[in-house]
């Protein structure tokens, strides 16, 4: 199946199984720039899961503006890691490159490093200068360094990253780019420190080894930045001083398109392949398309199409190493698709003070490959399970996967849970499906569900399990306000569920994650919606990136958003609220209530297990009303020590 996708593809002297690559991504895997042993392990199951080309994350080309917490390929003192993380990739079977890269103020994570400006910048009263003349010389320089180590490392190939405001995208963009000096002004003077740094790189390797280049299609929402032609001009620039593939990424990080960069599941899939057919079309290089591509499918049509010489699929990799392995056998029902949540790759990764590194809510072994190892069980047991919705299928799965006899038992006639809801909301299909599709994995893979069949005391009186899990999630928090005459009340997940149909002016109450989703999903009916917040910001438990896109929508619908404004009553004309400016009365005809989730109560249960003997375990929202990530993780790992 997926011909194309598996069709090999020779580049100078490397030659790849494959047309998937695993991207670099920012992983904070790295110890002092060094390869380590987790990383190794995070690349080889992506390897052995099929992949054609993994390459290594951003690495670091001169040592004192480069992050500890990145990798780094800028001293010779770091080879030795690196090699031993190609030997790996190697020995599993696929080829690796590396991605050379020269941050700018992105690096501020690192407070201690030097921070190269392409102008003058000035933050927060302090002046950073620009890059000086010589220290341009000094950077090119490293490039080559680099370079040169990256071929002692065993590296199949090279990719200059010249994308996403780092420097050598910075001194390219006029957008970014105001010096006065012969490296700025001009196209042609702009494109002279990334064409200087490529033939640097070029000039120490080998004349057979490839050399890729991620690069922004154009330059969204920034004025006087890169168009699509300007970028076709410098990618034959940039081909005539020996570049060979164009990986063709989007997104920068002085303007909302920062959404490109790691597009969450409000940006449509596939939403970069076009910019990136009409670069191939006007270059005639091979190109890479970027950009939400994580279905066989869609890279297949891709490809066959001949919009890409090869596709980046490195989420979908995340959620599932063994994807491109069960794609290519055919077995798509089995693939646990990345549902662009950003929860565990992009905010894990932002996530200092809680995340050593990044994870995956489709994944909770990422990063701990080895260390996670699923192991048989040495006495089976039979584990019942209270509640089907994404942390009980995943306790459920490991179960069964470490040879247990788990049982799910549901009280509704669905599996899912609140992640099914999540996908009510208009963009957010890819959730309900994954939930869905997790429940057929789960059955599929013979674990006995019980729909309509809440767990009671009596039930485990009667069974005796060796070992409960308590995966019940949580319920909405109501409000003391009823309906009136003229004034209908709501809870949000019983209208995203379909249970209340609302029509008319409406007033949601809560503008958290779910009153802005139920805001959504009512404003694109054509309904009127005002959201009533009590906090001085709403969407505060959104990550970074899907604040901009929810942001964004709810600006595109007209949603009125009040903050620092709390709910007093209803009234015959509608919603009474206090404000900052005093007493309003909002007119609607619906008043929806979106003011957070509690826990479900669990005690009769927890009882009966203590007077039984029966170890029992409390995860996901059970315990705390929280984000999915961790309600799966907390599945995972009662799953895992059992």
């Amino acid at each position: 199946m997926y011909n194309k996708l598996f069709s090999p593809l020779k580049i100078r002297g490397m030659e790849l199984k494959n047309r998937a690559i695993f991207p670099a991504m920012g992983t904070r895997m790295a110890e002092n720039r060094a390869v380590t042993d987790r990383l190794i392990q995070y690349h080889v199951a992506r390897v052995k899961g099929g992949c054609g080309l993994n390459i290594v994350e951003v690495s670091s080309v001169h040592t004192p503006s480069a992050p500890r917490n990145f990798l780094g390929i800028c001293e010779d003192d770091l080879i030795p890691s690196h090699k031993k993380l190609t030997d790996a990739i190697h020995q599993a079977g696929g080829k690796a490159g590396i991605q050379l890269w020269q941050g700018s103020l992105a690096v501020g994570m690192d407070p201690a490093a030097r921070i190269f400006m392409v102008n003058d910048t000035t933050i927060r009263g302090y002046t950073l200068p620009a890059i000086t003349l010589a220290e341009i010389d000094e950077i090119v320089d490293c490039y080559g360094q680099a370079a040169r180590r990256c071929v002692e490392a065993g590296y199949d190939c090279i990719e200059f990253h010249c994308a996403h405001n780092y420097l050598p995208h910075s001194f390219l963009s006029g957008g970014l780019n105001h010096r006065t000096d012969e490296y700025g002004g001009s196209f042609e003077n702009r494109a002279k420190f990334p064409l200087r740094c490529i033939r640097a790189i070029r000039a120490n390797i080998p004349e057979d080894m490839p050399l890729l280049m991620r690069i922004d299609a154009q330059d969204d929402q920034l004025p006087g930045g890169m168009t699509l032609d300007d970028t076709v001009a410098f990618c034959k620039m940039a081909q005539a001083e020996g570049v060979d593939v164009l990986d063709v990424s989007r997104g920068n990080i002085v303007t909302a398109a920062t959404v490109y960069e790691v597009p969450p599941i409000d940006i449509p899939r596939g939403f970069n392949v076009d910019n990136a057919a009409y670069i191939r079309e006007k270059t005639g290089m091979l190109t890479v398309a970027v950009g939400r591509i994580n279905t066989p499918e869609l890279a297949e049509s891709i490809l066959e199409e001949g919009k890409a010489d090869m596709v980046v699929m490195g989420r979908a990799q995340l959620a599932d190493p063994e994807f491109l392995n069960k794609a290519q056998a055919g077995r798509t029902e089995d693939i646990v698709y990345c549902v662009a949540c950003n929860q565990g790759c992009y905010d894990g990764f932002c996530d200092l003070q809680n995340r050593p590194f990044i994870t995956c809510l489709r994944n909770p072994q990422l990063g701990r490959e080895r260390e996670w190892t699923l192991t048989k069980a040495e006495t089976p047991k039979t584990v019942w399970i209270a509640g089907g919705g994404m942390a009980g299928l995943e306790a459920a799965k490991v179960l069964q996967q470490r040879g247990h006899k788990p049982v799910v038992f549901e009280a509704a006639d669905h599996l899912g849970g609140q992640f099914l809801t999540a996908g009510r909301a208009p963009g957010k299909q890819e959730m309900a499906d994954a939930a869905q599709l997790f429940g057929r994995q789960v059955e599929k893979m013979g674990v006995e569900i019980r729909l309509h069949t809440p767990l009671t005391p009596q039930l485990l009186q009667e069974g005796k399990p060796d070992a409960v899990i308590l995966a019940v999630g949580a319920c909405p928090i109501r409000m003391p306000v009823e309906s009136t005459d003229t004034v209908r009340v709501a809870v949000a997940n019983e209208v995203l569920d379909g249970l209340e149909t609302i029509e008319g002016e409406t007033v949601v109450i809560g503008g958290g994650l779910v009153g802005l989703e139920v805001a959504d999903f009512l404003a694109t009916r054509g309904n009127k919606v005002h959201v009533v917040e009590m906090a001085e910001k709403a969407g505060k438990d959104l990550g970074s990136l899907r604040a901009i896109t929810v942001m964004g929508k709810m600006r595109a619908l007209n949603v009125e958003i009040l903050t620092d404004t709390r709910f007093e009553k209803l009234c015959e004309t509608g919603a009474v609220c206090a404000g900052k400016e005093g007493e309003v009365t909002i007119p609607c005809r619906n008043v929806v209530v979106a003011v957070g989730s509690r826990p479900n109560d669990c005690t009769p249960l927890e009882q009966a297990c203590a007077e039984l003997g029966i170890p029992c375990t409390k995860v996901g929202d059970a315990k705390q009303a929280r984000r999915a990530l961790d309600a799966v993780a907390e599945g995972f790992d009662a799953a895992r020590t059992l």
